[in-house]
């Protein structure tokens, strides 16, 4: 290959992975914030379930932030039958669950009455 062409090689290239999990952490600290400030102001099964899975989700983000240092290496990070990746895959799973049931609970249609016919006319 011409010499002219070839990309300059870094003395010290920033981790990839951790790059990315640094920029994943962002939202998802923001999510369980959110998730955490609505448990704390309503206390609903509904929030319980989206802080939860915020947590979960919080979970996956950190495995990565783990993997790319070289944390805890007796985890197996990216390894396929490793219990890091399943501790990844599972989170990530549930989290993303019960985030989801959470919200879906908590912006459901409220039910204002029941409707009862009386005399041929539907009243609540």
């Amino acid at each position: 290959m011409n010499s002219e062409f070839r990309r300059p090689q870094l003395q010290n290239p920033m981790n990839v992975t951790l790059l990315k999990a640094l920029v994943g952490l962002v939202p998802t600290s923001i999510l369980f914030s959110y998730s955490a400030v609505l448990f704390l102001w309503r206390k609903t099964a509904d929030s319980l379930l989206q802080l939860l899975g915020a947590a979960c989700l919080v979970i996956v983000v950190l495995t990565h932030v783990a993997e790319a240092l070289r944390w805890l290496p007796w985890m197996g990070w990216g390894s396929p039958n490793s219990v890091g990746h399943y501790l990844d895959l599972y989170s990530a799973v549930l989290g993303l669950t019960l985030f989801l049931i959470g919200y879906l609970l908590r912006n459901r249609p409220i039910e204002i009455g029941i409707l009862k016919n009386r005399g041929g006319k539907w009243t609540a």
